[in-house]
């Protein structure tokens, strides 16, 4: 009988141990056919540009040690047209992410302004803590970048330890402690969609603008001023997929306002908290 419990106990602490070591997982959804920013932005020209790049679906946050893993889905397949590997690339060449987290929901805590470039702002009592980018270049240009165009913002800005594609997925990998603690559904979340530029302007963070007309490499259906939000597409309402968000998204996008003289505001942003 001793001999039996002695064993159900061990059993038991192997599975409540495990229970125990197994990592928190955040998983957001996003509708298809919403990559056009406030409602009227179109794809650059270019062939590189294929329908569906920008188009996210899926998003999953995942607890994995020492690290969070993030795995980012777009509706078409992820290519690497300019050959990132020859310039010390990621393995994609054309899409940016940008995960903005909000850890303590504390009003006026955290970062209000979006990463130059993005042309967005944050909800007063919903600011930004920690910015996990996944770019695809390397992490001595992001550094370079991050140093040159958002040093009041560089100890929150995290980049990767490692990024590889899979098909429509890009997976990376972030040091938690860089974090500040353990994954939490409490914790508000915010994914940006963006287009790598290679050549940004001086002031932005590898960032391609959203211009009044299309061109080669230009989004369209925005302004030639700097003031609508260079954002293609993100996650909005409850994050799980429903119509409705589409237009959550494009309400949300569309509180920018551009003055005739150039002058305006930017668009405000909202985070996703999973537990409501």
């Amino acid at each position: 009988m001793k001999k039996f419990l002695t064993g159900s106990m061990t059993l038991l602490m192997v599975l409540y141990g495990g229970m125990a070591l197994a990592g928190t997982t955040i998983e957001f959804s996003d509708p298809k056919g919403d990559d056009d920013g406030p409602g009227k932005y179109t794809y650059p020209t270019d062939a590189v540009y294929t329908p569906g790049s920008f188009d996210l679906t899926n998003v999953e946050l995942e607890d994995a040690g020492d690290k969070v893993k993030v795995t980012v889905t777009v509706k078409a397949k992820i290519e690497d047209p300019w050959d990132s590997k020859a310039w010390d690339g990621n393995g994609f060449s054309v899409q940016m992410f940008v995960i903005h987290i909000d850890t303590d929901h504390k009003a006026g805590s955290g970062h209000k302004d979006g990463l130059p470039g993005f042309n967005v702002t944050f909800a007063d009592d919903q600011l930004w803590d920690k910015a996990l980018v996944i770019s695809p270049q390397g992490k001595t240009r992001v550094q370079a970048e991050v140093t040159a165009k958002a040093a009041a913002m560089k100890k929150d800005i995290l980049i990767p330890t490692s990024v590889s594609v899979r098909g429509r997925k890009v997976v990376a990998t972030f040091n938690k402690s860089d974090l500040g603690g353990d994954l939490s559904k409490s914790w508000g979340y915010q994914v940006l969609v963006q287009s790598n530029e290679g050549f940004p302007d001086k002031t932005d963070f590898l960032t391609r603008k959203v211009n009044e007309f299309g061109g080669q490499h230009r989004f369209g259906g925005g302004s030639d001023y700097d003031c609508d939000p260079h954002v293609m597409d993100l996650i909005a309402g409850k994050a799980q997929g429903e119509g409705s968000e589409k237009s959550e998204q494009h309400k949300m996008l569309g509180t920018f306002k551009c003055n005739a003289d150039g002058s305006g505001t930017r668009a405000v942003l909202q985070m996703v908290y999973p537990e409501g």
